[in-house]
């Protein structure tokens, strides 16, 4: 019986994703910041991110849906006689999910893929409201993309930048439907060039 409520919900929940709606729809991301810098021996990378959930992604997470969030760092060189090289990538993994008992939401980062209960090897934190957590995604500091030595400060070198909400993650039903909607389809991208001034 608990199995026919939980596909139910899900079925349920789907639908809801699909019906035509007044809801207000989320704005695209928007970064707001995007730097590099040079500590030590390594390169850091700092976004900041204009973030709005939409009421779907809202309502799916109150009904005790996780949503994942993906931040890609790909430093690469340019190569004029081939594809460019790739010299490293740095990702981050966002897992935010509601919980009712608690009335509280947590947040889960890891330089690892989370899926299922695999979350031991992340970083937990827990917030009394949505958009103190959303502001921990939207600030990406202190993020480690390279080591210095791996750059060769005499060619031309970027960051190729994204980030997006990963919809593979949702179960079945839900990737179906989102992909209807827009507002599930967040994403943005940036290139950044790495200049002197920033790997001095």
């Amino acid at each position: 019986m608990a199995k026919l409520w939980r596909l139910g919900g899900w079925v349920l929940g789907a639908w809801l994703l699909v019906v035509p709606s007044v809801w207000a729809q989320a704005s695209l991301p928007e970064l707001a910041e995007l730097r590099a810098e040079r500590r030590d021996t390594a390169l850091y990378l700092t976004a900041q991110i204009k973030l709005e959930l939409g009421f779907a992604i809202e309502d799916a997470l109150l009904k005790g849906l996780a949503v994942h969030f993906v931040a890609e760092a790909e430093v690469m060189r340019d190569r004029w006689y081939w594809y460019d090289r790739k010299i490293n990538t740095a990702t981050r993994f966002y897992r935010l999910a509601f919980q009712p008992l608690t009335r509280r939401w947590r947040l889960n980062v890891s330089n690892e893929p989370m899926s299922g209960g695999g979350l031991a090897g992340s970083i937990s934190q827990s917030f009394e409201t949505l958009p103190e957590a959303l502001d921990v995604i939207r600030r990406q500091s202190g993020w480690k993309v390279a080591e210095m030595a791996d750059l060769d400060l005499e060619a031309r070198q970027y960051i190729a930048y994204r980030f997006r909400l990963d919809t593979s993650q949702l179960p079945r039903p839900f990737q179906i439907a989102a992909g209807n909607q827009s507002e599930w389809a967040l994403m943005v991208a940036r290139q950044l060039r790495i200049t002197p001034d920033m790997v001095r």
